[in-house]
């Protein structure tokens, strides 16, 4: 008789060392250089905003938890993420009471009434940031450089004039914008570690960048042919959306099928927003859009359960 000891259990058998902490902390890794370009470009009203967001965040978490006589969970660095994200899709220089308003939605309205972490059916941040948007536009319109009010590049497309800020300067992210959106080389250094560490896979980045860069290259704001896509792809929010909020695990879809649709449907939305629509920017809606498809996503491109008898 064998003295070896087997262990019996149920399914699923294939397993994993990473936890839900690992894989927060290794994109708040990946968050840290948009940070540093953030508070950098923004100065201390950057600051200041990403620490009300990130407090606000964390603590109506807790607070929640703790009414609702549940297990305490902020060390996990969910809450922490939402709240860099939060912070980084708003203008650096608003009234610090708006990122605890956009910190108590994204938390405890988006999150925590779906029945928290992994539950929500939209992005937490996004999802906040268009309520802010819709309730105080002035505030969330309030593009400032060194002290300076200035429009966002895409801004200034929009209203039909010429690029004020030449791919060197929206690649570096010495531009009006969000504090977290202007350097594309900040989110771009951040989007590889992610997939160096594989928390994320190529798919749903490259189809949403790849789709915006063709459609508005061949669209063109003045006509057939006349766009500059890789402008498109760098000004804005396109880099944090693509690499940070598209891929959030929760609200995307789970095959990688599902993620090159998710990821064209993400890029041909902010592509016909731009162009044609009255808002400058159209990442945060596209996804947020795309978040309600995952469902149906899921249902057609998930693949059958091996021995699945239809």
């Amino acid at each position: 008789m064998s003295d070896r000891m087997f262990t019996v259990s149920s399914s699923p058998h294939i397993r994993s060392n990473d936890t839900v902490q690992g894989i927060m902390r290794d994109v708040v890794i990946a968050l840290l250089p948009a940070t540093i370009a953030g508070i950098y470009f923004f100065k201390m009203q950057g600051l200041l905003v990403i620490l009300a967001s990130v407090l606000s965040c964390v603590g109506a978490e807790a607070l929640w938890q703790k009414l609702t006589h549940r297990k305490v969970t902020i060390f996990d660095l969910s809450a922490v993420i939402t709240g860099l994200l939060l912070a980084f899709n708003l203008p650096a220089h608003v009234p610090l009471w708006l990122p605890v308003v956009g910190g108590f939605i994204a938390i405890i309205v988006v999150k925590q009434f779906f029945g928290g972490l992994g539950q929500n059916i939209v992005n937490p941040a996004l999802a906040a940031r268009a309520v802010l948007l819709a309730s105080w536009p002035v505030h969330m319109t309030n593009w400032t450089v060194d002290g300076v009010s200035s429009a966002t590049p895409l801004g200034v497309l929009k209203e039909g004039g010429t690029a004020v800020a030449g791919l060197m300067d929206v690649f570096i992210g010495n531009t009006g914008g969000c504090i977290g959106e202007t350097s594309a080389i900040a989110l771009l250094i951040g989007g590889a570690y992610l997939l160096y560490k594989r928390v994320i896979s190529w798919h749903i980045p490259v189809s949403y960048i790849g789709t915006v860069l063709v459609l508005t290259t061949v669209i063109g704001r003045n006509g057939f042919m006349t766009g500059d896509g890789l402008f498109e792809i760098l000004a804005g929010g396109l880099m944090i959306g693509a690499f940070f909020m598209a891929t959030d695990y929760t609200t995307s879809p789970m095959s990688k099928k599902g993620h090159l649709i998710f990821g064209i449907g993400c890029g041909v939305l902010t592509s016909l927003i731009r162009i044609f629509g009255g808002y400058a920017e159209g990442v945060s809606y596209s996804i947020l859009i795309m978040n309600l498809f995952v469902p149906l996503i899921d249902r057609y491109t998930t693949p059958r359960v091996f021995g699945e008898v239809k």
